[in-house]
């Protein structure tokens, strides 16, 4: 009779647990040729329009899976681009201000420590699933920082060269 209960509640277990699997999302994960090829994309286009950059590119956990640093590019750059990676994953939008400031204003101070209020990351995504971010720092002013990134993240960006 043990037997029988055993094998009963095993069918069971396994078909309940299948099912629970089976409701699942499925899940997109960054991996580390794919970071690497976004860092060296963004990389060539910043090298191409002239600016010594940091790439940081960061999974869904906010942890590092890829990050070079030009040579000629200074060492805060790269805490900078982590600062910018952070909100980009934090508010899972671009860097900076959500409301661009009028012309000739400075952006407010971010209000999150560990972030900066200036653009120049992106996020990464897979539809809508955001798997990363990849964050520029280092060009003469964040809008340069950002077409690197966006063109790191995939989207246009002319012709780069990747290095």
């Amino acid at each position: 009779m043990n037997l029988t209960k055993f094998a009963v509640l095993t069918a069971a277990a396994a078909i309940l647990s299948t099912s629970a699997y089976a409701q699942l999302p499925p899940s997109k994960v960054l991996t580390l040729d794919v970071a690497h090829a976004i860092a060296q994309e963004a990389m060539a286009k910043c090298r191409a329009d002239g600016y010594k950059v940091t790439v940081l590119v960061v999974d869904a956990l906010n942890a590092t899976k890829a990050m070079l640093r030009d040579d000629g590019a200074t060492a805060s750059t790269t805490e900078v681009a982590k600062m910018k990676a952070t909100a980009t994953m934090l508010y899972n939008r671009p860097s900076g201000p959500a409301t661009p400031p009028a012309p000739g204003t400075a952006a407010p101070p971010a209000t999150i420590p560990g972030t900066i209020n200036a653009q120049g990351a992106v996020p990464i995504k897979v539809g809508e699933a955001t798997i990363g971010a990849v964050a520029v720092s280092g060009a003469p002013g964040g809008d340069k920082d950002a077409a690197c990134a966006k063109c790191g993240a995939g989207e246009a960006c002319g012709p780069v060269e990747v290095v």
